[in-house]
């Protein structure tokens, strides 16, 4: 049985001023880690916040329906996910933009969902990376399911043999989300089945409006031992950490020894979404408390120490994201808009009555329009 975690369990390599700790399990998976690689933790994250920042100013400008700002839990999601193969299968919540930057999932096709003219706007098919889910962890069940499948695909390989060829899921998640049945149900039957599925919650300490207080009493991960599965909380701000404990549980999963529990703790410096006033609801010494552990200020702070950088890097890096702010502005702003009556078609598999008949109404609604227009 797994012990239960306490505060004192928190996996953390980078301290929030840049000093690298040992650590004596962690270290292990951390040896290819060379100064390109931390630079280039570096660049996903910076390209991470500035296309954040560029999708919040196209929903601001109406240009989008709505945008789930990342501002703060970038390392959770760069780390995360460079810790994965190509052939993992990742579902994501609607949150994941950095996530989907390691994937190779493009920016500009992810603004098709939030622009409205698309109910999802990548093929999953080509980078192993699901649609987003808007409805609180009804990904779960789908990540265990698909890790069943992963074990009935993989039956009768040798331990040695899934280690090196296996594939297994990331199911992400938030502190929200922990609290939906769904989120138990996946667990429960992953650990019953050891299905080789690692699940991510990135407790960003606010459900919405709900602090996390509310959500639990107990560090999530503790929830971990009750379903009989190991589980990890570790600094969401530290992309090395993350990387770290992301490989040792996907090496666990993946080898035939069933879930793991990851609990990212992070903090969410923007608004839930951009229908969301986070003033309303917390207060700004707490903004100011988890400032100094932003996960760019903490990488920033140790690349400069180590001399691995230098002011060059930045400002290029700087040019980079603009031109690519840019093109992703560009590309939304240039994807042609279905008409309205395209959506009835997505409605059911198979044509239905009801849907014809909205769908008469609406084009009749329309055909009004046109004829008052002749008229004038």
């Amino acid at each position: 049985m797994t012990r239960a975690a306490t505060e004192e369990d928190l996996v953390q390599i980078l301290t929030p001023d840049g000093q690298r700790l040992a650590h004596e399990v962690y270290d292990a998976y951390l040896g290819d880690v060379d100064a390109d690689m931390l630079r280039s933790f570096y660049r996903d994250m910076a390209l991470t916040r500035r296309f954040d920042q560029e999708a919040t100013a196209l929903q601001r400008q109406g240009q989008l329906c709505l945008w789930v700002p990342v501002r703060g839990q970038e390392a959770a999601q760069i780390g995360s996910g460079r810790a994965t193969r190509p052939n993992d299968y990742i579902f994501p919540t609607y949150r994941e933009h950095g996530v989907a930057l390691t994937r190779n999932v493009s920016f500009s096709e992810m603004l098709r969902l939030f622009r409205g003219i698309s109910g999802g706007g990548w093929d999953p098919r080509e980078n192993n990376f699901h649609m987003y889910t808007m409805v609180l962890a009804a990904q779960l069940p789908h990540a265990a399911g698909y890790g069943m499948a992963l074990n009935l695909e993989q039956h009768g390989w040798d331990e040695a043999k899934r280690a090196a060829e296996g594939d297994a899921v990331v199911a992400y998640f938030g502190d929200g989300s922990s609290t939906e049945g769904e989120a138990h149900e996946s667990m429960v039957f992953a650990n019953s089945f050891d299905a080789p599925v690692v699940y991510f919650c990135q407790n960003n300490q606010w459900a919405i409006s709900v602090p996390f207080e509310v959500q639990s009493k107990v560090p999530l991960v503790q929830r971990a031992a009750g379903y009989g599965m190991p589980g990890i909380r570790v600094d969401g701000n530290d992309v090395l950490a993350v990387l770290a404990v992301t490989r040792w549980a996907l090496e666990h999963a993946r080898s035939g020894k069933g879930p793991v529990f990851i609990e990212a703790v992070t903090y969410r410096l923007g608004a839930h979404t951009t229908a969301d006033d986070p003033t309303k609801y917390r207060l700004s010494d707490e903004e100011k408390a988890w400032a100094p552990k932003d996960p760019l200020i903490r990488l920033e702070t140790y690349l400069r120490d180590q001399q691995l950088v230098d002011d060059a890097f930045f400002e290029q890096l700087g040019l980079d994201a603009d031109a690519m702010a840019a093109k992703v502005r560009e590309d939304a702003m240039a994807f042609p808009v279905p008409p309205l009556a395209k959506s009835f078609e997505q409605v059911y598999a198979q044509a239905h009555p009801l849907i014809q008949e909205e769908l008469d109404w609406h084009l009749q609604y329309e055909a009004g329009f046109a004829d008052a227009a002749q008229g004038e």
